[in-house]
């Protein structure tokens, strides 16, 4: 019961089966009171006479007092006992078909001044009567005097063989055709509720093999709008896992393989210590120091961007001079740059606003753009740190002269350990700097972006917004 296939049933079997009956019921009624009163007045119909003594009556006496001496000794119907007929028992309603009936005249404001059945005098006659009541008028100017209403009883059953073999038939006829319709309902219910339930079966067949490890399954994309949509969130979700875990098996090598090369040259230089084939003195300590310190940079690396992917990278936004810590980071690569041969000086517009930003990982970022524009810049060159505003914010370039970035190359400068020339991949990085960087300024509602033509240098430029969405 508690499967949506059954449930969808029973509620398409359940709508159908009250809809025909609430219907079955309501026409079984009203044909039966129809067609009771279609019989009455077929066989009762007031003739033109006796309406013509009515209304001689009323322009006689002026109104309607007294009418019942005249209703009570003749007939107003046509049939075995017509106008002219003969004429009842003083204080017997005539007769049809072998019933009595009943008589109810009323003014022409719808007061009843006469009841056959002494129920209903001086009462009102209900709309539904007055669309049922004979108008009686004058010939002359057609102004209404009165309504008569005849009517078969209410108590007993007046109607003959025939009349109630038709209403059976009717009953039965309409008793089967419920029975058709709730069978009919039932079976389309049963098709809908399949068509409904098996897009869904369907997709929880493929969450499972998602579970199982299969990250590239796809469902059809078919059925309502709503099931398309879900099969396309699904299928999104799965290209989407299956991008993320190609990307983490990626990182994993990568990293092992960034890993394995410092630990390489720690276990061989140890080793070679360790068998007196190198001397244990300082130059061989700051080699093995060296690589402890490539080491610590690549991990730490790789927990920025972990603490990032989670959404966990902490921030600690206060109001910062972007100027002096450009300045400041400036100063302390500049004896590396002074090493490489390399010119570093910045450009920093006077207009520059207090920023609400975080100035350690603003550093940060600065340093990792700054590490790379030094390692691409060959002795001679130039790295130009500016800074400028924008109608969006400030906006912040690390520009060189270096051998530039080829167009093919540019979509992929910020991915993790990739490197446009594989045969530079050691030079002292760790192949993560730029996308560290990338996660800082994304971090702090900021976005980066690479530039550059080969042989005329690169410049990565980042942009940081005036009113930061962080509190």
């Amino acid at each position: 019961m508690n499967r949506l296939r059954v449930q969808l049933i029973l509620a398409f079997t359940l709508v159908v089966l009250v809809a025909v009956g609430a219907i079955a019921v309501l026409i079984i009624q009203t044909t039966d009171t129809q067609f009771r009163r279609y019989i009455t007045h077929s066989g009762m119909q007031a003739s033109g006479g006796g309406l013509q003594q009515l209304v001689d009556y009323y322009q006689k006496q002026g109104s309607w007092e007294g009418v019942d001496s005249l209703l009570g000794q003749a007939a107003f119907v046509s049939g075995p006992w017509a106008w002219g007929g003969p004429i009842p028992e003083p204080g017997r309603r005539p007769d049809w078909a072998g019933a009595r009936l009943d008589v109810v005249l009323a003014n022409a404001e719808g007061r009843i001044v006469y009841d056959s059945a002494e129920q209903s005098e001086g009462k009102k006659l209900k709309a539904r009567e007055m669309s049922q009541a004979l108008p009686i008028t004058q010939a002359q100017d057609g102004e209404v005097l009165g309504y008569l209403l005849l009517s078969l009883p209410s108590e007993g059953d007046r109607l003959g063989a025939l009349e109630k073999r038709f209403l059976n038939r009717m009953e039965q006829i309409l008793i089967i055709g419920a029975a058709l319709a709730v069978g009919v309902g039932l079976a389309i219910g049963t098709f809908l509720s399949r068509s409904l339930t098996a897009p869904l079966q369907r997709l929880a067949a493929a969450a499972r093999a998602v579970a199982a490890g299969d990250r590239s399954h796809q469902v059809e994309v078919e059925g309502s709008e709503e099931m398309i949509e879900v099969a396309q969130a699904f299928n999104e979700m799965t290209t989407a896992l299956g991008e993320s875990e190609r990307q983490r098996q990626n990182m994993v090598a990568d990293a092992a393989h960034e890993l394995r090369t410092p630990l390489t040259v720690l276990q061989g230089n140890l080793r070679a210590i360790l068998d007196g084939v190198y001397p244990l003195n300082e130059v061989e300590i700051s080699r093995l120091y060296d690589e402890t310190r490539l080491l610590s940079r690549l991990v730490d690396d790789l927990r920025e961007l972990a603490l990032a992917d989670a959404g966990q990278l902490r921030m600690h936004l206060r109001p910062t001079d972007v100027g002096q810590v450009i300045r400041s980071t400036i100063g302390n690569l500049a004896p590396a740059a002074q090493a490489e041969g390399v010119v570093l000086t910045a450009e920093v517009s006077s207009d520059l606003p207090i920023l609400q930003t975080d100035p350690d990982r603003l550093a940060q970022v600065l340093r990792n753009l700054l590490l790379n524009a030094l390692c691409h810049t060959p002795p001679g060159g130039s790295v130009t740190v500016s800074a400028k505003l924008e109608d969006d914010g400030v906006e912040i370039a690390v520009v060189d002269t270096g051998e530039g970035i080829a167009p093919e190359d540019l979509p992929h400068v910020f991915e993790r350990f990739w490197r446009a020339d594989p045969a530079r991949a050691r030079t002292g990085g760790t192949g993560l700097g730029l996308s560290v960087a990338q996660s800082l300024v994304n971090a702090q509602g900021g976005r980066i972006w690479a530039e550059g033509t080969p042989g005329k240098g690169a410049s990565f430029r980042f942009r940081l917004p005036l009113a930061h969405p962080f509190p």
